[in-house]
């Protein structure tokens, strides 16, 4: 009954909207927003089950990519879902990725002017993502035919499909060699392929080779080479070179996107790579696989999940974090390898958005987390930073940070001790009489004070007399707008105020260890500093 159904496509209006293909990555926030939903939404209600399979696939695809070119810079959960962002080829992208529970679709939204967006926004997907897998030497789309009976309806299988793809993709490029030794084994580039097949003997005699020809070609590319040495290569001494030519050939793998193609990591990108390399994470089957595994993905990690198809099972002796978003600990988790830290999945989003590994003693399981602080928000701008973004400060910069709350009792404790020595003892016994010289000095500072502040209080008077003959200068359209502007900033100001008591309340009820609050620990610190100073008189 279609035989007669018109067939389009939208090829010449995403041609016609994006001339350049940096447009279209500018754009691609609302694509990919829609295109994360329609992947979370069930297939009901007019969706078409091929339009929700297609989204999945689509997401999965964008999530492969910027796993595998480290692109994730920030993550953020919130109520209405994880906002991640990437950087591809320096343009940011940001979207959201909705929380996977079940969707209920409202009967008053009108489903079909949304898939009418996403069919645009299928096909700009279309050519954005072929544009990103060619530069980096990949095919797309991916010829991936079988899940191994994984996928229900789960972008996450689909995720781990595609990066599956990846994985053979670059096992199967491993064979090319570093630039530094291809130079000297051009001849014997095509045998390396098949090394697999050689004998004992060819191996082993490849192998000289390949040393041999490490150390002539560093030689050749050392500035410090002595032109008075003999050309016995007997002599020449090779582990020194060949642990320069290993690290070289190290590095170069680890910048390179794919092995042995032209697309490298750039230098933000190679940093975000090292930040969990070398680390193991297992994440626990309550908590949401999806977004945790492209932040760990992006940073150089590797991850296992409870199921089917993980690289990780949970007995493995790497695993170095294990994700848990539980109250407590299940009696089961006893015998696992006790090897491994307890974590809760922000721990894994902070430490992503500040690019440094927090201590997990603020992460662990059952205790109250941290606050989650938005990666987007300049604090500097805003005239306010949080407790625990200056702490986190302190750490990369390496001083030692004490706890919130005993700074707090600290600071407070000691403004009231210079208070309490300000005041005298009624009873004449534990204080001596100050001298007539200190009274005398007192006197001068105090008179000193009161002549500068005095100063001070005239130069703000006279500041604002010429600010407001300035203002009485001003045009009126002048003044209207700079009225606009001081209500404004008097508006962030009484803001930033709120946000400072609002600390320093939350700071007094605090307790620490112990049990005991802030206002608690300075009114013992009052009284065994003054009974330590009675104790020092009566001596």
């Amino acid at each position: 009954r279609h035989a007669s159904v018109p067939t389009y496509t939208l090829n010449h209006l995403v041609k016609e909207r994006y001339p350049r293909f940096q447009d279209a990555l500018a754009d691609m926030d609302d694509a990919l927003t829609l295109t994360f939903l329609f992947s979370a939404l069930p297939a009901e209600r007019g969706i078409p089950a091929k339009v929700a399979q297609k989204a999945k696939s689509l997401a999965a695809a964008w999530g492969a990519y910027c796993a595998t070119t480290c692109s994730i810079t920030n993550a953020f959960v919130s109520v209405k879902g994880v906002y991640m962002e990437a950087s591809v080829q320096t343009i940011p992208v940001r979207w959201v990725i909705p929380h996977s529970f079940r969707q209920h679709l409202p009967r008053d939204v009108d489903y079909r002017v949304m898939m009418t967006f996403f069919e645009f926004y299928e096909t700009l997907l279309g050519f954005v993502l072929f544009k990103l897998y060619s530069d980096i030497g990949l095919r797309y789309p991916f010829p991936v035919k079988d899940f191994s009976g994984e996928i229900v309806g789960s972008a996450s299988a689909i995720l781990g499909a595609n990066l599956r793809v990846l994985d053979s993709a670059f096992d199967s490029s491993k064979g090319s060699i570093s630039k530094v030794v291809r130079k000297s084994l051009a001849q014997d580039s095509e045998t390396s392929k098949h090394d697999n097949s050689k004998d004992a003997e060819e191996k082993s005699r490849k192998a000289k080779d390949i040393m041999k020809s490490i150390d002539s070609t560093l030689m050749k590319l050392s500035e410090e080479n002595d032109e008075g040495d003999d050309d016995d290569d007997e002599d020449v001494d090779v582990a020194g070179p060949l642990k320069v030519a290993l690290d070289e050939m190290a590095k170069e793998h680890n910048r390179a996107v794919v092995p042995g193609s032209k697309a490298e990591l750039n230098d933000d990108a190679l940093k975000r790579k090292g930040l969990f390399q070398g680390l193991t994470f297992f994440l626990s089957r309550e908590v949401p696989r999806g977004y945790l595994e492209l932040v760990c993905l992006a940073h150089g990690g590797r991850v296992g999940w409870e199921g089917e198809n993980s690289p990780v099972t949970a007995q493995d002796s790497t695993i170095t974090h294990h994700i848990v978003d539980r109250p407590s600990l299940p009696a089961s988790y006893e015998s696992l390898p006790k090897s491994r830290e307890f974590v809760q999945p922000q721990w894994i989003l902070d430490c992503a958005n500040f690019m440094f590994l927090l201590p997990i003693s603020r992460y662990t399981i059952g205790s109250p987390l941290p606050p989650h602080l938005s990666p987007w928000v300049d604090d500097e701008e805003e005239g306010y930073k949080p407790a625990y973004a200056e702490e986190i400060e302190k750490l990369k910069n390496g001083e030692k940070v004490e706890s919130q709350i005993m700074e707090v009792g600290n600071v407070k404790a000691t403004d009231e001790a210079d208070q309490s020595k300000e005041t005298t003892n009624p009873s004449g016994e534990a204080y001596a009489s100050v001298s007539e010289d200190e009274a005398e000095e007192e006197e001068d500072e105090a008179s000193d004070s009161k002549v500068t502040l005095k100063a001070k209080k005239k130069r703000e008077r006279e500041e604002k007399e010429a600010h407001e003959l300035a203002k009485t200068m001003m045009s009126r359209k002048a003044a209207h707008l700079y009225g606009k502007m001081q209500h404004g900033l008097s508006q962030k100001k009484e803001k930033v105020d709120e946000l400072h008591r609002r600390r320093q309340d939350i700071d007094g009820k605090e307790k620490d260890n112990s049990g005991k609050s802030v206002l608690k620990q300075k009114v013992e610190r009052l009284k065994k500093e003054r009974k330590d100073l009675e104790d020092s008189y009566e001596k």
